[in-house]
Order: C-alpha cells, then sequence, then structure tokens
C-alpha cells in the first residue's frame, strides 16, 4: 500500500503499449472523427469480447469512476464539488459513446488541468516552506481510505502532508534538504510541462482503454499512433538489462526479471521494485541521476538501454521499503537460459539416509519456433527438449521426476499440450471457450508416454497461463501431484489484437486497435484457471503467497467459473485424496520443525504488518528508524524468498536449499507410498 506514496505528482495511466498519456488543453479537442472511433469500439467490445458486454447505465458509471481515478489516483486534484459535476453523467456515458460522442473525456481533462494549475503556487509553496520534521502526525497510505476533499483548506493540508512525505524520503536517502528542495520542483514543473504538451489522440486513448479496463485488466484500446510504436516499444523494454517493465501510477515498475539478462545476473532486481532514478553511464557518483519519477517509460528504457558491455546505474524503491543504487552491465538476454534443462540430484548427497535418483526437469518457458517449424524441418520446441531430456533420465535409472515451473510465465499453447502428452495417453489437456460460448477440447493426439514414473509438478504465483494448463491436466488425471505456492497466477484468458474499422467504411487506415479478451482457459475437469487457478495438493511456506501479484488481485479481473467436464480417465497408479492428504501431514511436520521455514514464516508475518499499516509517520526520528528496519528486514526476505521460490543462484538449475530440499523430501514420499500401495495390491 505505501508504494502508491513514493512519487511527486500521480497523473499517469498504465497502457497496453507499454507508454504513458500526457494531454493539454489547447491541442486535446476530440473531434467528430474521434466520436466514430469510440462507436465503432463500442460496438467491437459488445460483439467480440467474451462477455459480450452490453455498453449499459452499469457500464457507464464504472466507467466514470475509472476514468476520474486514472487523472487523480491519489485524490490530490479534484475537489467534492467536481466529483459532483463528473457525476451528473454517471448513466449518460453509455449513452453518449453509442451516439458518437466523447466530449466528456474532454471535460475531465479540462478540469483538471484547471486543478493542476491551481495546486501549482500551493506545491511550490509547500516544497520551499520550513516543515516540522519532529512533529508527531501520519499520513494516510490508501487512497481508497479518503474521501474526496470538500474544501481548499482540507486540500491544502493534504498537499502539505504529501510534499512534507516526499522531503522526508529524500532525507531518507541522506539527500540534502536544500537539493530535495530543488529536485521536487523539477520533478512537479517537468510534469505540468509534459501535461501541457498533449497530442489530442491521447485523450481517446485514455477514455476508451478506461471503459474496456472496466470489463477486464488485459482489454485496452491503442490509437494509431499507439499501434505504430506498439512492437518497437515493447521490444524496447527488453533490452539493455533483460527486465520486462511497466509504467503504473506515475512509477517504472519491474514486472519481470528476464532469467540470462543483466538484471538476472546481478542478482537483486526484482518483480514490483520500482526505478526512481537512471544514470545512464556508469556508476552512480560518476554522473548525477537522472530522476525518472513520472518520466515517459519510452523515455526511461532510452536511458536504461544501451550496447552491450556498458554499465547504466538504476535507483531503486524496493516494495517493502528503503531504495538502493544497483550498477549493472548491460547484455543481450540469452535465449539458451530460457531452454527446458535437467539434472539427476542424488537425494542421500541432500538428506541422510534417503537413498534416490531424482530427475528435475526445469520448463522456464512454452517456446516453439513457428517459423521453422512451419518450413517442415528441424525447430526448437520446448516438447521436442522435454523429450530429450527425459530420454536421458530414463538411460539413468531416475526413479521420480519433479517438473519445475516456478517463474514460468506461459507460452504456447501448442506447446503445453504436447508437453502434457508426454506425460498422459491420448486425451483432452484443455479446453477453450469462445465468445460465442462454444466449448473446443484441445487434445494430445500421441498415444505414447514419455514418462511413465511418479512425477511431481512445483509451481509459484509466477507461474501463469500455459503453466497452469500443463499443471492443471497433470492434476486431473491424477498423473502426478502440484506443490509450491498456494495456487497459481490465475490467468485464463486469451487476448486478440484487432484493427478498429468499421465494415461499411471506405477508410483504409485502421482508427487504432482494441486488445480484447476473445476467450477463456478451462481444464479437463471443468475448472477454469482464471482467478483461481491451479491449487497445490501441498502448501509451502512463500511470501509470494502472501503479496498481491496473482490475477485476483487486478482490478475487475474476470470471475472463476466451471464448464461441463471433458471426457478422459483418470489414472489409478499414481494415487487418491488419502494419499495426498498423507503427503501433506510429512510435509507440514518437517517443515514445523525446519528453522529455515520458520524464518519464512516470521518474514511473512512482518510482510504482512507492513502491507497492512493504514498510515505512515511523518516524524523524521521515527520514519528513520522504520526505514532502517525495514531495509534489515528486507535483506532477509529477499535472501529467503530466492531460497523459498526457485528463483535463487542463477547458475544452478537447482540450489542446494531448504526449500528445494523439501521438494526432494516430498518427492521421495510420494514415490515409496506409491511403491507400498502397489505392493499391498500385489
Amino acid at each position: 500500500m505505501r508504494t502508491k506514496f513514493v512519487t511527486g505528482l500521480v497523473l499517469t495511466a498504465v497502457m497496453s503499449a507499454g507508454t504513458y498519456l500526457t494531454f493539454a488543453a489547447d491541442t486535446a479537442r476530440v473531434t467528430q472523427e474521434d466520436g466514430k472511433t469510440a462507436k465503432i469500439v463500442a460496438e467491437m467490445v459488445s460483439a467480440r469480447h467474451i462477455n459480450h458486454p452490453s455498453i449499459n447505465d452499469e457500464i457507464s458509471k464504472r466507467l466514470l469512476n475509472r476514468y476520474i481515478d486514472v487523472w487523480d489516483p491519489q485524490k490530490l486534484y479534484f475537489l467534492q464539488a467536481d466529483i459532483d459535476g463528473f457525476n451528473a453523467y454517471a448513466t449518460q456515458l453509455d449513452d453518449q459513446i453509442r451516439a458518437g460522442d466523447v466530449k466528456f473525456a474532454e471535460q475531465v481533462f479540462e478540469r483538471f488541468l484547471l486543478r493542476m494549475r491551481d495546486r501549482s503556487d500551493l506545491i511550490g509553496k509547500q516544497i520551499d516552506v520550513d516543515h516540522d520534521f519532529t512533529v508527531q502526525e501520519e499520513m494516510v497510505l490508501d487512497p481508497d481510505d479518503l474521501q474526496w476533499a470538500k474544501d481548499e483548506a482540507e486540500l491544502a493540508d493534504r498537499w502539505r502532508k504529501r510534499i512534507k512525505f516526499d522531503l522526508l524520503m529524500l532525507k531518507m536517502d541522506d539527500t540534502d534538504l536544500s537539493e530535495a528542495r530543488t529536485r521536487l520542483h523539477k520533478r512537479y514543473s517537468r510534469n505540468r510541462n509534459l501535461l501541457e504538451q498533449t497530442e489530442p489522440h491521447e485523450v481517446l486513448e485514455l477514455y476508451l482503454s478506461s471503459l474496456t479496463h472496466v470489463l477486464d485488466p488485459h482489454s485496452s484500446y491503442m490509437s494509431p499512433q499507439t499501434l505504430e510504436d506498439f512492437q518497437i516499444v515493447m521490444n524496447l523494454q527488453l533490452e539493455g538489462i533483460g527486465a520486462r517493465l511497466k509504467f503504473d501510477d506515475g512509477n517504472t515498475v519491474v514486472e519481470e526479471v528476464i532469467k540470462g539478462g543483466a538484471a538476472a545476473t546481478h542478482g537483486k532486481l526484482v518483480k514490483g521494485d520500482k526505478i526512481i532514478g537512471v544514470d545512464p553511464d556508469g556508476p552512480a557518483g560518476e554522473e548525477e541521476l537522472v530522476d525518472v519519477v513520472e518520466m515517459k517509460l519510452s523515455r526511461v528504457v532510452e536511458k536504461i538501454r544501451g550496447p552491450k558491455g556498458t554499465t547504466v546505474t538504476l535507483q531503486v524503491r524496493k516494495e517493502a521499503g528503503g531504495i538502493e543504487d544497483y550498477t549493472m552491465m548491460r547484455q543481450m538476454v540469452k535465449l539458451t537460459d530460457q531452454e527446458v534443462k535437467g539434472e539427476v540430484i542424488e537425494t542421500s548427497e541432500w538428506i541422510d539416509g534417503r537413498p534416490g535418483k531424482i530427475g528435475v526437469l526445469n520448463i522456464p518457458s512454452f517456446y516453439r519456433n513457428f517459423q521453422e517449424a512451419s518450413r517442415g524441418g528441424s525447430f526448437k520446441s520446448t516438447s521436442r527438449d522435454v523429450k530429450k531430456v527425459l530420454a536421458d533420465f530414463q538411460r539413468q535409472g531416475v526413479d521420480s521426476l519433479i517438473v519445475d515451473l516456478r517463474w514460468n510465465g506461459g507460452g504456447a499453447l501448442s506447446e503445453a499440450i504436447e508437453v502434457s502428452g508426454l506425460f498422459i495417453p491420448k486425451g483432452p489437456v484443455v479446453q477453450v471457450r469462445e465468445p460465442n460460448n462454444a466449448v473446443t477440447a484441445y487434445d494430445d493426439e500421441d498415444p505414447d508416454m514419455q514418462w511413465r514414473k511418479p512425477m511431481v509438478v512445483v509451481c509459484n504465483r509466477l507461474s501463469a497461463s500455459a503453466s497452469e494448463i500443463f499443471a492443471g491436466a497433470i492434476k486431473d488425471y491424477r498423473r502426478g501431484i502440484v506443490v509450491g505456492d498456494r495456487t497459481t497466477h490465475g490467468k485464463g484468458t486469451v487476448q486478440n489484437v484487432m484493427n478498429v474499422t468499421s465494415p461499411i467504411s471506405l477508410r483504409r487506415t485502421p482508427r487504432g486497435a482494441l486488445k480484447l479478451t476473445i476467450s477463456k482457459f478451462y481444464r479437463v475437469n471443468g475448472d477454469s484457471t482464471q482467478n483461481k487457478g491451479v491449487m497445490s495438493d501441498i502448501v509451502l511456506p512463500s511470501i509470494l503467497n502472501n503479496r498481491d501479484i496473482g490475477e485476483d488481485s487486478m482490478d475487475n479481473a474476470l470471475e472463476f467459473d466451471r464448464i461441463r467436464r471433458a471426457q478422459y480417465l483418470q489414472f489409478t497408479s499414481f494415487g487418491n485424496e488419502d494419499l495426498t492428504k498423507q503427503l501433506a501431514q510429512r510435509s507440514q511436520q518437517r517443515v514445523s520443525a525446519d528453522p529455515d521455514f520458520e524464518k519464512v514464516r516470521q518474514n511473512i508475518s512482518r510482510y504482512l504488518a507492513r502491507k497492512n499499516r493504514k498510515t505512515i509517520s511523518l516524524h523524521e526520528e521515527t520514519l528513520r528508524k522504520e526505514e532502517e528496519e525495514i531495509e534489515r528486514e528486507r535483506e532477509e526476505e529477499e535472501e529467503t524468498m530466492k531460497k523459498a521460490s526457485g528463483n535463487g543462484d542463477e547458475k544452478e538449475l537447482f540450489p542446494k536449499d531448504f526449500y528445494n530440499k523439501e521438494l526432494l523430501n516430498i518427492t521421495l514420499d510420494y514415490t515409496e507410498m506409491l511403491k507400498g500401495q502397489q505392493t499391498v495390491q500385489n
């Protein structure tokens, strides 16, 4: 919750193309063509979105709130009187859009610009005022706990606390108070200037994306200009340090650290970190760090990326608190680090008195070279690489298998199906529901099984999409057990980018594009993987279990639902619910007595305490002590989280740590109990 307040001016919106929007009153004039575009978008949304939503009064109310929140998420600009005026349109926006009228988008923006200019002098004075940092007072962290300010006096006090907090956070980083004031003046001035440099198409883009976002978090509208830059922007995000970035509430946020890239090699940058400063030319201290708070994502990326072998310094605010400078050498992402790999573990070297031979199959993603595959020759794919590893395990006499899907964000649906087919006989793997509500079952067509021995699938909260299809199939067929975080990520939807065009128009160039959710994935047992994910049979303690990083934490995420069960036969030789319960009980006994897992539980408790805080102190000594304590806790949490989530030493496939040791114990238990079960049956 606290991370919402680490920056100054918060005026931006997350867009699917990785950009953010700026506007100016002199140029942001909606046109008749914009109205036509909005009308077509509304028609396409109703016709092609998986839920076929009717653009009605309920959608209108949600659109209004979403659009206002995008402009003023911290409730620092609009007054209650402004909101009351906007609310007069609460049930009219649907009618306006269908009629090709999008003037409301400009009206809200114009009012926002007015309020921003009104606050300019106030902000400047609050930056320069002599704040008393010895006063015991607090600031509310979550804007959802605030009402809109009823008058200028209430808003002025809100700004006083906000600027005081900004100054304190810079002082926590040992920034001189005079320099801190200079930096804040520059930050707010820069963002006012950016807002004056808008282009007309951006108002429409933000408004129509607000409409799609009330349907689900993955649907959005891209203007023609954004559509043109889309591929370039997305590619830039993966260059330089090997991290996927997004723009969220004024911050450049790390969405994913790509294995094999500079950030992964460095080892400290993690999902959720906020990049607040960049020195594009070397270690901190050689040149002044450029403040990138509220800076366009494309500009931030330009500063981060650079030739292979050069260095860049990032100033990062950690999710749990504290600021750190990370200097890393730019490099290209090593694609080989995304390939399937295998390792044979002699368990007696890990666990005294428990001999066994376990194969660890690591699948970082479900990849397939479609271009080479279309040519009919040899091509790279996950299923082909998995076959090779399994064949090697067979030659080495491996007793059982761990399939590691931690941090696997998905990939090609065809590969998820083919890889699943290596462990089950011919039959359905996943079901897909289309916008016309037709359900298609996608089958494994190959009756051969490449692995017939026990297997354990390991997932965490970042195992998503294709990973969830595989884990769900293994669980539904009772082919093995799923272990790890409470559940997987929960993304069970499919998006398609389609040009915005009218079927009766002679216009050749599209009016932008819609990225719409058009399908949903379902397991063969009929459960959707959406929102709920694939639940683990055995849950191990992990901080990731408690972070808001799953689909269920996203605004307007589509709900979990069920369809008819597909026709398939479960295995009877790989366990049942009673066996799974026994395995969970054995694991719980070991975990309860393990001091390393106890540290994980302590870290979780501290994290939840910070996460659930409603306010933060504006008393310098108190805040400094809190920051120092948070920093000590964060360092310990980072280390234990890496070990407890399979994201430790990048050079090792299966690092020798307490978490992986428990995975081996569970796999040994499972193998032994299955053998005992078979002996009894014989």
